[in-house]
């Protein structure tokens, strides 16, 4: 065979080489695609069951799990999470939701309830963060102290509630309630029922002189008090519950 038969051979041979292997590759991708796409739409299955997890005191799992369920309307890998996560923290008793894929198809949800510490006005309730939530109250909440005042202050509001409450139960008393208004000034309530209406300069002193007056001359009759006005340079003003007037003490 001369040397160019022999090239041409050569040629040929590299030709139908490619050819089979295009050839092979072309029908591995055809296959691979066609498994691609099975295994997607298997894992792409709508959703079988919504799982929820997390300790509740005051959320029923089936039925926010039944809520959940309801809204699917895409099977589970098409599902926006972020937007089912924030549908779920609508409700005022969750804290934050966490939601996860998993197969056969579900979702599980793990959720962190709201944990009251404290009431905010009539009908809020505020958490351990200061965030301002508002579900239905329920009775059991009406022994946990009012707060109340600016929305932007919460967390100024209850340090000060934690701090001014130290300080009364060293006399044997205990905040139910405090309020700071707009311009400042601020009002307590105590467990005894009294009011004591602080005002907004030299709160601490002010309130010293109060328990110190109130240990002194008020409490035994403390039942009959209903406010004590403290902001004054010497002494106290007493509104009584039986009485109209008022009478200065100190």
């Amino acid at each position: 065979m001369s040397q160019s038969q022999t090239a041409e051979t050569q040629g040929l041979d590299r030709y139908w080489s490619t050819v089979v292997v295009l050839t092979l590759l072309v029908v591995f991708l055809g296959i691979g695609s066609s498994v691609a796409g099975e295994f997607w739409r298997w894992l792409n299955r709508p959703v079988e069951e919504v799982r929820v997890a997390g300790p509740t005191r005051h959320l029923d799992k089936v039925a926010v799990a039944e809520r959940l369920a309801a809204g699917l309307d895409k099977p589970l890998l098409q599902l926006d999470l972020t937007v089912l996560q924030q549908r779920l923290v609508e409700d005022p008793w969750i804290h934050s939701a966490r939601l996860k894929r998993e197969w056969p198809p579900a979702l599980e949800v793990v959720l962190e309830e709201e944990v009251p510490v404290a009431r905010w006005g009539d009908k809020g309730l505020l958490n351990h963060q200061g965030d301002i939530f508002w579900p239905s109250l329920k009775p059991e909440y009406a022994s946990l102290p009012r707060l109340s005042g600016p929305a932007h202050e919460t967390v100024r509001i209850m340090q000060q509630y934690h701090d001014l409450n130290r300080m009364f139960s060293a006399a044997g008393l205990r905040l139910t309630g405090l309020m700071l208004e707009t311009r400042g000034a601020w009002t307590l309530e105590l467990d005894n029922g009294i009011r004591v209406v602080a005002g907004r300069e030299e709160l601490v002193p002010r309130l010293k002189r109060f328990l110190q007056i109130y240990r002194e001359r008020l409490v035994a009759d403390a039942a009959r008090i209903q406010q004590v006005d403290i902001r004054y340079t010497n002494g106290v003003a007493v509104s009584w519950r039986a009485e109209t007037g008022q009478e200065n003490a100190g």
